[in-house]
């Protein structure tokens, strides 16, 4: 299992030194998602900064861009990295989508499984010299010159990583990417019963199986009473949205969606964090000491694992 470190919101003026500190703190990843900043942007800084971590974007939103651009960027970070750039791309959600990018919205699964071969046929294209030829319902690419074609990279392609919830998107997952990035908003029954089964579906109809495919998780994890506070406040976030309600619904939690999505409404976040039981940050959270939280981690069917640094010795010695 690799140990991974991932930051919400990375800053171009400053993640070269937390990059860096990964990397001499011993993970073996580092992910910026997108919400602040660009983290495309912030990851070729960090890649100038380290040497042997993996470099990811956790996530990216996809439907803000289209593949063509994507591509270029993936294929410049991994120029810049040395061959250790991952890209993870997620879809948000629709309201994001629409009034924040203004972009278009429809068949999020399908479309995504679209982004993701369109970027691997213009790789190809690049790699093997062949004419672009990607026609699909969402995406057409049918033009590279060589004023455009960056040729083949000399570390390869980039991994593919995406995230999901819903059981369309996961199966999406399996049957086109490398990875997949579990939300931070899952538990370890749902990963069990709805997720890993997903992925296996969709590597069947790729005619593959789990093997060398990775899962990574985002967990929450709280060794402090301040810290479940937190924890606490981001499960009352993420429950309110009616797109993860499937998760909260498996474990009989659904009325918990409700009442949160009506609060959200009236934005009474404070009074939205007083709904979050004990026994509901512990289904979402590995709570404990450092020991208690790594003999947890250990225990998940996962590949990779995100904890913040305050486990980290903890993890190493064990």
């Amino acid at each position: 299992m690799k140990l991974d470190s991932a930051e919400v919101s990375g800053s171009p003026l400053d993640v070269g030194d937390r990059a860096a500190r990964a990397e001499e703190l011993g993970y073996d990843g580092f992910w910026l998602a997108e919400t602040k900043h660009d983290p495309f942007v912030a990851l070729a800084v960090a890649a100038g900064r380290t040497t042997r971590i993996e470099l990811g974007t956790g996530i990216a939103v996809a439907f803000a861009r289209n593949p063509m651009s994507t591509a270029v960027l993936a294929n410049d970070l991994q120029l810049l990295s040395g061959g250790r750039f991952n890209l993870g791309l997620g879809s948000q959600v629709e309201p994001h989508i629409t009034k924040r990018f203004a972009m278009t919205w429809s068949k999020p699964a399908a479309r995504m499984r679209e982004f993701v071969l369109a970027i691997r046929a213009i790789w190809h294209s690049w790699a093997t010299s062949e004419r672009l030829v990607f026609r699909g319902e969402f995406y057409r690419h049918t033009l590279m010159t060589p004023m455009f074609d960056p040729g083949p990279n000399a570390f390869g392609n980039p991994k593919i990583h995406l995230a999901g919830v819903g059981e369309l998107m996961t199966e999406v997952a399996g049957e086109v990417a490398d990875g997949f990035l579990c939300h931070s908003f899952t538990t370890e029954r749902y990963l069990r019963e709805v997720t890993v089964p997903a992925l296996e579906r969709g590597r069947a109809k790729a005619g593959k199986s789990l093997e060398g495919f990775e899962i990574s998780g985002m967990s929450f994890v709280a060794t402090t009473d301040e810290e479940a506070a937190d924890v606490k406040r981001q499960i009352a976030f993420y429950g309110s949205t009616p797109s993860y309600r499937k998760v909260l619904d498996l474990h009989g939690w659904g009325a918990l969606h409700e009442e949160l999505h009506r609060m959200s409404r009236r934005q009474l976040w404070a009074e939205m964090t007083e709904l979050i039981s004990d026994d509901v940050l512990r289904a979402f959270a590995v709570v404990g000491s450092p020991d208690e939280v790594v003999a947890r981690l250990r225990e998940r069917r996962i590949d990779r694992v995100t904890t913040p640094a305050n486990v980290l010795s903890a993890w190493r010695s064990g």
